[in-house]
């Protein structure tokens, strides 16, 4: 009889072959990542053409966000944001989204797996494979850009080093708030809506469409700390120095707790709706 600690075992070790199996799969759409990568290389040109106009002709006096990045570092900021992205959750899994839709979470609760950490293992392989493959082709290209628009080296090796450490947390981020969104998808029949405003409002504060610290001054407390700070805003701050290693407790601090307070909700929410749920289709 399988002792606590020998079950655990066996679950990490299947979590992690099942985030080994999803990502090797992933990496069979090339072409894929490639036009995937060619979208987010012409989307940062258009943002460096904007950037460059609104640091040219905006009055310095008038503008406190100048003051706050410089437009070397707003342009590396852009070029990192296209990257970092793909880790965040713009929908559910589409593997597990038909396995909702299609009645089939019936047969994953048979499983002798944890449906949560099932779950997301295979969301967050989803997730890592186009950082690896599409985001690898827009770093090359942004370090072979002419120097007004080349992605600038971090600030410091030691903060290089740290934002790292964040990006891996918060791909941990990403995934437990996806996996919230998915759970409160398990018992919704009229469709999609609810976690797709989620999702796109974690987009929004996470500084994806504009850096948050060109946001209004009054919001910066606020932004820093809200839960999608943590999806690339925090990393980012690291590379471009406006967050210094020294603060990297803070930083990676308030990505572990809301990452914690993420995987909490989401498994109690499952559990909950797993209970009562309603299987569709046949």
């Amino acid at each position: 009889m399988m002792t606590k600690k020998d079950r655990l075992k066996a679950s990490i070790k299947a979590c992690f072959s099942l985030f080994r199996i999803k990502t090797a799969s992933s990496f069979q759409y090339r072409m894929a990542g490639l036009a995937g990568a060619t979208t987010s290389i012409f989307w940062v040109l258009i943002e460096m053409v904007v950037y460059t106009i609104f640091y040219t002709y905006a009055n310095n006096k008038e503008s406190g966000a100048i003051a706050t990045l410089t437009l070397k570092q707003v342009i590396s900021y852009a070029w990192l944001t296209q990257v970092l992205f793909l880790m965040q959750p713009m929908n559910i899994d589409s593997e597990i989204l038909s396995k909702i839709t299609n009645g089939d979470v019936g047969i994953e609760m048979c499983r002798p797996l944890d449906l949560y950490f099932h779950w997301f293992s295979k969301t967050a392989a989803s997730r890592f494979t186009p950082l690896i493959w599409r985001g690898s082709i827009v770093l090359i290209f942004g370090m072979l850009m002419p120097s007004s628009y080349r992605l600038s080296a971090p600030a410091s090796f030691l903060g290089f080093f740290c934002m790292l450490l964040s990006v891996l947390i918060a791909l941990l981020l990403c995934t437990s708030y996806a996996m919230l969104t998915c759970a409160i998808r398990l018992n919704i029949s009229w469709g999609d809506g609810p976690t797709y405003i989620m999702m796109l409002i974690g987009g929004v504060l996470s500084g994806t469409y504009l850096p948050l610290q060109l946001w209004p001054k009054f919001m910066q407390g606020f932004l820093l700390l809200q839960p999608f700070a943590g999806y690339l805003d925090i990393p980012l701050r690291l590379y471009i120095g406006t967050l210094l290693p020294k603060d990297i407790f803070f930083a990676i601090g308030i990505q572990l707790m809301w990452t914690i307070i993420f995987i909490i909700a989401g498994r109690i929410l499952m559990s909950k709706r797993l209970k009562t749920i309603i299987v569709q289709g046949g």
